[in-house]
């Protein structure tokens, strides 16, 4: 597994389609520990569920994994691609 620095990591908002998605990591004894999205996808009602069903469990297997080496949830391909962009970014920073 990487070793990270310890601090709180904002990656580049990735965008697609139907809205942008941004990831924040805080590292903790090396690990990732809490993982926020502060931009996600809401134009619309639709999105909004989508988001919202997504990026919990892609915080969950986030948090799992320690990396960015994870699935997409199905049904919320772009997002979860968008999300994992701006999360190795994030990661990208806390391993300089």
């Amino acid at each position: 597994a990487a070793s990270y620095r310890d601090g709180t990591y904002t990656g580049s908002t990735s965008n697609h389609k139907y809205g942008s998605v941004t990831v924040s990591v805080t590292i903790k004894d090396g690990k990732i520990t809490a993982v926020d999205t502060p931009t996600l996808p809401s134009g619309d009602r639709q999105s909004a569920e989508i988001s919202d069903f997504a990026s919990s469990q892609l915080v969950d297997e986030t948090l799992t994994a320690q990396s960015s080496q994870i699935a997409s949830v199905s049904g919320a391909t772009l997002t979860s691609r968008a999300y994992k962009t701006s999360l190795q970014s994030a990661l990208d920073q806390a391993s300089s």
